[in-house]
């Protein structure tokens, strides 16, 4: 017969087990993070709600140490409402949380400035602006919302200067701090987008579903491998935070048949959140000919399977046409010809963070790109033995120079027919531990594979080019008592071309007086230096000296005269700037200096610096074309500043003041050998086709 248990033996049984019931995983969403200051200052006190839709499905208090928890006992999208006296309420993006979920969600609390504080170019890990020590512009997407392109943003940032040939659909360069438009790295959703080398053209960019862009002013090829000699532009695609889908059509015309649509489409389903964009931008431009359009497709999509890990596509398609109307003003005709280009830029990145301290991050993207010219209505002549086709009609007219001096003559467009290819495929990986004491260790590696090809069927030049290039990169990040912010690494670069590289880099941040809101409280002072390299160009790569030579049959001349394959160019960058908080967080003064060098430049050399410099005999050197070679040395150095108010909430001013003052160092160019003169103006050598050595580049 079976005796009951004594009831003092069950609850004896229920108290043992009562701890192990406990440590089961409850069914809730909880997420956990800490609150900080810009400064990395643990922030208590501040309230966190957890939103879900239209209601707070949980809130609390951070505690002293910053720290917090929420739960939830629903599933579903979710976004962090963070609110602390006296720093500005922070909206965080949305994100997925299940039954069982642990979220991990830091965030940074800001004051009342001018400007958004979180970048990620300096370092490649979010960090908040006040502890970089790198100078960086961030553009916010708002700024971009009634923008075509990028050109007036670009120009209204300190240290660069935008050149757009032509109206709407012309070739845009971007120039920092004096160097030139080549030695910039531009990346879209952190897919590498420049050409083989360097050159990249803004105009067929369209704001459409852009979440704004960082400006980056300095070398860091520490962090970016080849590209990113004088400057970093990151370019990012907004996601979407609807819950439910929604369609935004924009629509807007003007004259000289000036119109433009736009439609937006986003939303969120359970773990996906999805951003679909199309837009179309058409002009006639004011001048016969130049007619311009540009197609833009636009694809953001996450997806998280798994607790703070995420799958994200994205892709960004352009599709674009110009006229090629050359000098109208001047000749009175049009040239009748087109460019187009046709660029995709796309990737697949899978992100992790693992006990809110461990970052892993990779990523696979593409970038194709395709740059055709057509002359429609073209003759032939002769100019130093090659056939170039060029238009030779239109008014005689007679230009007159600032110093008085006139020339005369008739329209001759010369507008080569090119068909000109860049691909890249690349793969990068990231991964980034946060130790005790906020010090920060990161590692990356990236992989490229680069295919191009340069194209002239009126000539008959087709070259074609692979490369495949690897970077490993070492980097420590921290800070000492919150007001010593430091950053240094290195990489290692093999380059298919040219080697392998060491870009070391070093940045500092002193805070002296911590930001508040009152009248001069927030000091910083900032010290950066970088190295970078750039790899050539394709048209440098096939017509090099070497090159050349081999492919005239003087092998034999380049041991002879010691002549060495085009390498990387190569840079030097320190900057000093001070940050003043001069009036409640609200009107800020920002100064600095900076002071480059570029070293191991590529310039074209004429057969008489051939002479010059290599002693190479007149007869071989004549039997040459121009050729690529690294012997182009200049510096720049100048002063930034920037005084940013913001006296409403709706209103905000900024002016700034850029002094720049550039010297070329070292040229073999034709003109440096044997310079032009005036005889109206004796003993003052002319550049003609190149900058002269004590001059600016």
């Amino acid at each position: 017969m079976h005796t009951p248990a004594p009831r003092s033996a069950i609850s004896l049984l229920l108290a043992l087990a009562a701890p192990l019931f406990l440590s089961l995983p409850a069914r809730a969403v909880v997420v956990r993070g800490k609150v900080t200051t810009p400064l990395g200052v643990p922030l208590g006190n501040a309230r966190i709600q957890l939103i879900q839709g239209r209601t707070v499905a949980a809130f609390t208090f951070s505690l002293m140490d910053g720290t917090f928890e929420l739960r939830s006992s629903v599933a579903g999208r979710f976004v962090l409402l963070t609110s602390a006296s006296p720093f500005t309420p922070s909206i965080g993006e949305t994100f997925y949380g299940g039954r069982v979920a642990v979220v991990t969600r830091n965030i940074v609390m800001e004051y009342s400035t001018v400007t958004p504080q979180l970048a990620v170019t300096a370092t490649g890990r979010a960090t908040p602006l006040e502890q970089l020590p790198a100078a960086i512009t961030l553009i916010p997407e708002q700024s971009l919302e009634t923008q075509i392109n990028l050109v007036n943003d670009l120009r209204q940032s300190p240290g660069t200067n935008v050149l757009q040939t032509g109206q709407y659909g012309g070739p845009i360069s971007l120039y920092v701090r004096g160097s030139g438009p080549e030695t910039n790295k531009i990346l879209i959703d952190g897919i590498p987008a420049t050409d083989i080398g360097g050159n990249f053209d803004f105009s067929p960019i369209s704001t459409t579903a852009l979440n704004g862009l960082e400006i980056y002013r300095g070398a860091n090829s520490a962090l970016y491998g080849t590209g990113a000699e004088a400057s970093i532009v990151n370019l990012s695609t907004a996601r979407s935070n609807f819950l439910r889908p929604t369609l935004n059509y924009t629509g807007d015309a003007g004259n000289i048949h000036t119109y433009r649509n736009e439609a937006i489409l986003s939303g969120t389903l359970k773990k996906f959140d999805y951003q679909a964009a199309f837009s179309r931008f058409n002009t006639s431009n004011a001048l016969p000919l130049d007619e311009y359009h540009t197609t833009t497709s636009v694809a953001n999509i996450g997806y998280s399977p798994f607790t703070n890990t995420t799958v994200r596509f994205t892709l960004r398609n352009t599709d674009s046409a110009t006229g090629l109307p050359q000098a109208h003003d001047i000749y009175g005709i049009s040239a009748s010809g087109k460019q187009s280009d046709q660029d995709l830029y796309s990737g697949i990145t899978v992100e992790n963070v693992l006990a809110g301290n461990w970052h892993n991050l990779a990523r696979y993207g593409i970038a194709r790109k395709r740059e055709q010219e057509q002359q429609f209505d073209q003759s032939t002549v002769i100019i130093n033995g090659i056939a170039v086709p060029t238009i030779a009609y239109g008014d005689l007219v007679t230009l007159r120079g600032a110093n008085g001096y006139t020339a005369t003559g008739q329209a001759a467009f010369i507008s080569p027919t090119l068909d000109n290819v860049h691909n890249r495929d690349e793969f990068y990986y990231q991964t980034d531990y946060t130790l005790p004491y906020r010090i920060g260790l990161l590692f990356s590696f990236h992989y490229e594979d680069e295919r191009g090809r340069l194209y002239n069927p009126t000539t008959g030049f087709n070259q074609q080019a692979s490369r495949t290039n690897f970077l490993y990169t070492l980097q420590l990040q921290g800070d000492l008592h919150h007001r010593v912010f430091y950053s240094f690494g290195g990489a290692i670069e093999r380059n298919h071309l040219y080697g392998t590289a060491g870009t070391p880099r070093l940045g500092l941040t002193y805070v002296p007086v911590r930001p508040g809101h009152r009248i001069f409280r927030g000091t910083s002072l900032r010290a950066n230096i970088a190295t970078g390299v750039q790899e050539p160009t394709l048209e440098d790569q096939f017509t090099s000296l070497t090159t050349l030579l081999d492919q005239t049959g003087n092998q034999s001349a380049i041991s002879t005269f010691n002549i060495r394959p085009v390498t990387a160019e190569r840079s030097r960058t320190f900057d000093v700037a001070v940050d003043q908080n001069i009036l409640n967080q609200k009107l800020i003064l920002k100064a600095g200096y900076f002071h480059n060098q570029f070293s191991h430049q590529l310039e074209r050399l004429a057969p008489n610096g051939l002479e010059q410099y290599f002693n190479l005999p007149t007869a071989l050197a004549l039997q040459l074309p121009d050729a690529s070679l690294n012997s182009l040395a200049y510096r720049t150095q100048g002063l930034e500043t920037e005084l940013q108010y913001r006296p409403f909430a709706h209103l905000f001013l900024r002016g700034g003041y850029t002094y720049l003052a550039s010297l070329v160092e070292q040229s073999f160019t034709s003109d440096n050998v044997t310079p032009a003169f005036n005889p109206d103006l004796p003993g003052i050598a002319i550049g003609a086709l190149s900058p002269l050595v004590g001059n600016r580049p």
